[in-house]
């Protein structure tokens, strides 16, 4: 209670819809000790959400990376002390100031990587994608420009350095959607040429705009309604079409739970 901004950060807020089943914490959460190596070739960004909520991606992303013979570490604070985040969630209520102070953290503990020209790849867009827009707006000197200049989306990655990954036929349907982030920042583009490296892979897009549950918007009670009307416009009825050996496709954590849920 005594952390800055907390009055703000609650303000308005009612009370989540009982017909929302909210995120569930991992038994297991993701450990940075997990995925670390001397001389790394390229940086694992860890961020909060598949950190906590649904690590078992940031340990497939290693294992592909890995399965590319590329040696992989995961971002670690400078100081020794609590995991890294981006500040997003401090960005979304309007906690500017905490929000410079969580960046200041991740650029001190990326800029070392980024200056020897190494990759800082991601999976969540609303958390990576901020390293390439927001960070270097609070972040002025210099500093977060260059960490912004190695940031990348997994896919990116993948497709930009011309990753060679031992693939196997797939022979299913994919069912893609993309994060607002992802749309906005054009990596809609490669994330469709990634998922076609696939053999026996048929990638279609669902056009939608945002899925609706942006962040807590999609759980709050005032809002829920607005949020279904949203996900019914395209992206559900896409889904609920789809047969049951279709993979349905999302990298972001929002989209995922508006779609399970």
């Amino acid at each position: 209670n005594k952390r800055p901004g907390l009055a703000r950060l609650t303000e308005g807020l009612t009370g989540f819809a009982a017909t929302r089943d909210l995120p569930t914490w991992s038994h297991r959460p993701f450990r940075d000790s997990e995925v670390q190596a001397d001389q790394p070739d390229v940086i694992l960004f860890a961020d909060a959400f598949n950190r906590y909520f649904e690590p078992e991606n940031l340990r497939a992303a290693a294992r592909v990376l890995k399965a590319a013979g590329l040696k992989v570490s995961v971002a670690r604070p400078k100081d020794g002390g609590r995991p890294l985040d981006c500040g997003r969630t401090l960005l979304s209520v309007g906690l500017v100031e905490e929000a410079r102070a969580e960046a200041e953290r991740l650029i001190a503990a990326l800029l070392p990587h980024a200056e020897a020209g190494v990759p800082i790849v991601g999976l969540e867009p609303s958390s990576l994608l901020t390293l390439r827009d927001e960070i270097p707006a609070l972040i002025t000197d210099g500093r977060a420009e260059i960490v912004a200049e190695q940031a990348l989306m997994l896919e990116e990655y993948i497709v930009r350095a011309k990753v060679a990954l031992p693939l196997q036929p797939l022979g299913r349907k994919i069912l893609l959607h993309g994060h607002c982030h992802q749309k906005a920042h054009q990596v809609m583009p490669d994330v469709q040429a990634a998922l076609a490296l696939i053999p026996e892979a048929e990638v279609e897009v669902v056009e939608t705009s945002c899925c609706g549950m942006a962040g807590a918007f999609g759980y709050n009670r005032e809002t829920v309604e607005v949020s279904m009307k949203m996900a019914e416009a395209n992206l559900l009825p896409a889904v609920r079409a789809a047969d049951d050996r279709t993979l349905i496709v999302a990298d972001g954590t929002s989209c995922r739970h508006q779609i399970a849920d």
